[in-house]
């Protein structure tokens, strides 16, 4: 498996930017809400 390392350095630091301007803002929970929906595997429990 090859990492596309630009690519994966590029998503973190945007990534990690989102994270630290929502925070300071007070939307942090907003955007672990949206991580949650935009999962592509998630897994339910049901009982």
């Amino acid at each position: 498996m090859q990492i596309k390392w630009k690519t994966l350095i590029g998503k973190t630091i945007v990534w990690l930017a989102v994270e630290i301007c929502l925070n300071f803002l007070g939307l942090d929970n907003l955007a672990d809400y949206g991580e949650f929906i935009f999962q592509k595997d998630v897994v339910v429990f049901l009982g």
